[in-house]
């Protein structure tokens, strides 16, 4: 055997210590970090149960009593739910709140779209006009519908006076008070309030997209239209999404300002689940069909946004930004 060559002055090789088994990913650091996990989770996962669990269970388990609010409940099996097909104002509920729930979808989509990607121009004028946009956002509802009441009132309301005015005929309507007009006007608000907020995402999800992506579409000599089509919608996917999920699952559960505007008229044509809902509980004392409504009513918002984020491929979130450094 022949001895190992040694260089004068080293120190003699030590040997390497063993890892611990926090280090070594042994069952110490697997144990460590599922306390770590669900030290992170465990508030949030508290809060959700107490605030949405909680609510949920018990509004099942009400659905299934008669119950006036004071007195004592008494068991009523599945008469509540049979109710619900019996009713033909919850049917008809049902269809207004699925129009509501389009049409704020088809109108709102657009428009905030169209002002997102104009407001996110680095021009000095489109920042004013993004100030203008928002300040619907940072009203209250109850003020926004009080103030669309006076504006629209027939007789004092500033429409009617323009139409006396400037001799407009078609101003001259009782909005709020005509079946073949109120949901479209109601629409129409709603959407005046919160088209803001969604012009908000589209604006911050325009302004994430790298601009290399633009500067080599113009380089292939792209228009502005296939540039719209080819790179800026693919690239707002997932903020199309957000906003749609947002917007449809907020509008099942619109109500303040279909209360104070009209609550529900003229006859049933604006009357949404949510609003009726609250007529058969505080109104009619019926606790256990009004929980009905609302268990049907969650279980729409939650098939919906199920839906949408299981189509949309919106759960995976893989990035849209490949090969664009």
């Amino acid at each position: 055997m022949t001895a190992r060559a040694t260089v004068p002055g080293a120190r003699p090789a030590q040997a390497a210590a063993p890892l611990s088994p926090r280090r070594s990913g042994g069952p110490g650091w697997r144990r460590g970090t599922r306390l770590a996990d669900l030290a992170g989770v465990g508030p949030p996962m508290a809060l959700f149960a107490l605030f949405i669990i909680v609510p949920m269970i018990a509004a099942i388990a009400l659905s299934f009593v008669r119950w006036n609010g004071l007195g004592t409940p008494h068991w009523a099996g599945g008469s509540n739910w049979a109710q619900f097909f019996r009713d033909p104002v919850a049917r008809t509920s049902v269809v207004v709140t699925a129009k509501v729930v389009v049409l704020s979808y088809v109108v709102q989509t657009p428009i905030s779209l169209a002002l997102g990607l104009f407001t996110a121009g680095r021009q000095r004028y489109r920042s004013v006009y993004a100030t203008i946009f928002v300040l619907p956002l940072l009203m209250s509802t109850a003020g926004i519908a009080l103030m669309w009441e006076s504006l629209l009132d027939p007789n004092f309301g500033a429409l009617s006076a323009l139409s006396r005015s400037w001799h407009l005929a078609f101003l001259q309507q009782n909005w709020l008070g005509n079946p073949n007009l109120t949901l479209y006007v109601i629409v129409a608000i709603i959407a005046w309030q919160f088209i803001p907020f969604h012009t908000l995402l589209y604006a911050v999800g325009r302004r994430q997209i790298p601009a290399v992506l633009y500067e080599a579409a113009t380089l292939d000599g792209a228009s502005a239209a296939q540039m719209f089509w080819r790179v800026t919608l693919p690239q707002l996917r997932y903020t199309l999404v957000t906003s749609g999920i947002l917007m449809i699952v907020g509008s099942l559960t619109y109500f303040d300002i279909i209360y104070i505007l009209t609550d529900g008229g003229p006859g049933y044509t604006t009357r949404v689940l949510s609003l009726d809902m609250y007529n058969v509980a505080f109104l009619q004392d019926q606790y256990g069909y009004a929980s009905v409504l609302a268990v049907i009513l969650g279980m729409i918002g939650i098939a919906v946004a199920l839906s949408l984020v299981r189509f949309t491929g919106f759960a995976s979130m893989a990035s849209q930004q490949e090969g664009a450094a």
